[in-house]
C-alpha cells in the first residue's frame, strides 16, 4: 500500500510502501513517553521503500534496557514523530501512523508490550465522546 505523510508544521513530507497487515500498537513505556499517550501506532516500511520528499529529520538515539539502540526520527521544528529504526542496522522504518494521511486505513493487527499497557486504555469504546472537542 502506498502511503504519504507529513509533520504537523509541514516542513517534513515523505512517502513509502507498507504492508497494512503489519500495522501495530506498542504499549511499552518508551512509546508512552515518546507519544505522550497510552500507546504508539506504527507500520513498518523497508528503508528502500521510504522516500523523504521535503525537509531534514532530526534524530534521537535511545538505548533500551537490553542495550539495543533505537533511533527516533522527527521534525526538529514541530516535534512530530515520523519513524523509529535501529540505530546500528537500518533496514526497517517503523512509520508513525499519526503522520500518515492514510492512518485511518491502517487499523492495528496486533499489540506488543501488553505488560506495560494502561488497563483503562484497552477499553475506551464505551467512553462518551463528542464529534468535535
Amino acid at each position: 500500500m502506498h502511503v504519504d505523510g507529513e509533520c504537523h508544521c509541514g516542513r517534513i513530507a515523505f512517502e513509502a510502501e507498507v504492508d497494512p497487515e503489519r500495522s501495530a500498537v506498542c504499549n511499552c513505556t518508551d512509546c508512552q513517553k515518546f507519544s505522550g499517550a497510552p500507546w504508539r501506532a506504527s507500520v513498518p516500511a523497508k528503508v528502500e521503500d521510504f522516500r523523504l520528499l521535503r525537509g531534514t529529520l532530526k534524530t534521537y538515539v535511545k538505548t533500551a534496557d537490553s542495550g539495543a539502540k533505537r533511533m527516533q526520527a522527527f521534525c526538529g521544528d514541530c516535534g512530530s514523530p515520523i519513524y523509529a529504526t535501529s540505530a546500528e542496522n537500518q533496514t526497517i522504518f517503523n512509520l508513525r501512523l499519526g503522520a500518515l494521511k492514510q492512518a485511518a486505513d491502517l487499523p492495528p493487527k496486533r499489540q506488543i508490550w501488553l505488560e506495560s499497557a494502561w488497563p483503562w486504555a484497552q477499553a475506551i469504546t464505551n467512553v462518551p465522546g463528542v464529534a468535535r472537542g
